[in-house]
This record gives C-alpha cells, structure tokens and sequence, in this order.
C-alpha cells in the first residue's frame, strides 16, 4: 500500500453520492420531490442552517423547530412533515439504488487486509435499508445527525473516532463533496479521498498529469472503485 495509507486502520465512507452516484437517485425521485416541492424548499434552507450549526443536544427537535418557523406550522406538524416526506418517504427508492460499479469488492478488499470500515452520513443510513448488502463488511454505521452535527462540522468525524478507537490520523475518510467530506474530515484530522465525476478527473490528468488532490484538498481523487483499488490497495 501507498504512503497514504501508512498508519491507516480505518477506511469510512460517505453514502450518498459516494457509494452510488446521485443522478441515479435524482432519475427515480424527481416526481416525488416534485409534488412535494414547497416542503423541500423549506426543509433545504432549514438544512443549510444546520450545516453550520455547532452540536446540538437535540438535533431533531431544533430541525423541526426551524422547519416549523420556515412553514408557520406546529412543531409536532413539523416533525411528522420530516418523517413522513424525508425518512420515511425517501426510504424506497434508496433502497433499489444500483451502487457504483466495484463497491462490494472494494469493501471486501479492504477487510481481506485487515482494516476496518465504517459509515458516516448526513441522513439516517437506515435509509438504505441493507445498503446493498455492504453492512456485514461494516464495523460501524453512523448518522451525523445522532451525533448531534451535520458535515462538515468536525464533532460528527470526532465521534466516528471515539467510537473506533483510533486517532484521527488513523482514518481514511472517502466522500463525493470538498465542502462536507474533504473539508470536514480534514480539520477533524484524517486522510481523505474525494470521488469525482470521471469528466473531471480526465481533464485534472490532462492538465496536471496525475491524479492528485489539486485544487480540492484531498490526498487522493479517483473516478471509479478500480482505480481506488489500485491506489489505496495495492
């Protein structure tokens, strides 16, 4: 394995956007975001917010609090709103989500050499129902939100560490965004690989003649599971 990966004991990812890519998310919910498209500009807005939210000891009262603010309505409307059209709504077609390409055998690779790998995203993981069949390669499954803080807020990366037992430095943190998964894990202290959209990562190999983490932050970028695989793996 690369210099990268000297000291690594854990590689986490991101789901959403890093473990299948959104456009095949946005293809299955565009008529249902569309008839719910008034609560999704609210609920939006109320996410911005808590994106730059410092910890808190409730985060699902505080989120209904700002929604209820956002649509005049109750807070209990409010939190049967967030259940109803995000969690509960959402659920089905995450669960049918094709995955990238390569997932499950990265995931396979990575305990066949002894590390370990967790989950860390903004929205419940529970979501995905058996996340396509990646939970038994998983020693820990974790929602930012239960942590109290949204990414790129470092407390949700602290405890993925608390939680593993190993220092920040110790861990791998795979995601599809700069702003919440470079930028976060990153100040909380980890090594970080983005997944980006393989238009992006030719032009970045025909301008700079490497793979390298160029303008983003990031120790290592790639475009698919193989090349992840040969970078961190082999």
């Amino acid at each position: 394995m690369n210099e990268i990966m000297s000291g690594i004991k854990v590689v986490a990812f991101d789901i959403d956007g890093t473990l299948y890519p959104n456009h095949r998310l946005f293809l299955r919910i565009v008529g249902y975001v569309a008839r719910n498209l008034r609560f999704y500009m609210h609920f939006n807005r109320v996410r911005k917010i808590l994106h730059k939210t410092a910890p808190l000891p409730d985060f699902y009262e505080y989120q209904a609090r700002l929604l209820a603010e956002e649509l005049s309505c109750p807070i209990e409307h409010a939190k049967e709103k967030i259940q109803k059209v995000v969690y509960s709504g959402l659920t089905p077609y995450l669960e049918k989500i094709e995955p990238f390409s390569g997932v499950e055998e990265t995931f396979r690779k990575i305990k066949e050499r002894g590390l370990k790998i967790a989950l860390l995203s903004d929205f419940p993981p529970a979501q995905k129902g058996l996340t396509w069949g990646l939970l038994p390669y998983c020693d820990l499954v974790l929602g930012s939100e239960e942590s109290g803080a949204l990414k790129p807020s470092k407390y949700p990366f602290g405890v993925l560490c608390l939680k593993m037992g190993v220092a920040p430095g110790e861990i791998l943190y795979v995601g599809n965004s700069v702003k919440y998964d470079v930028r976060g894990s990153k100040n909380a202290g980890m090594k970080s690989a983005l997944i980006v959209n393989p238009v992006e990562e030719f032009l970045r190999r025909r301008l700079f003649r490497k793979s390298s983490g160029f303008g983003t932050g990031t120790d290592f970028l790639f475009s698919n599971y193989r090349q992840f695989q040969e970078f961190v793996l082999e």
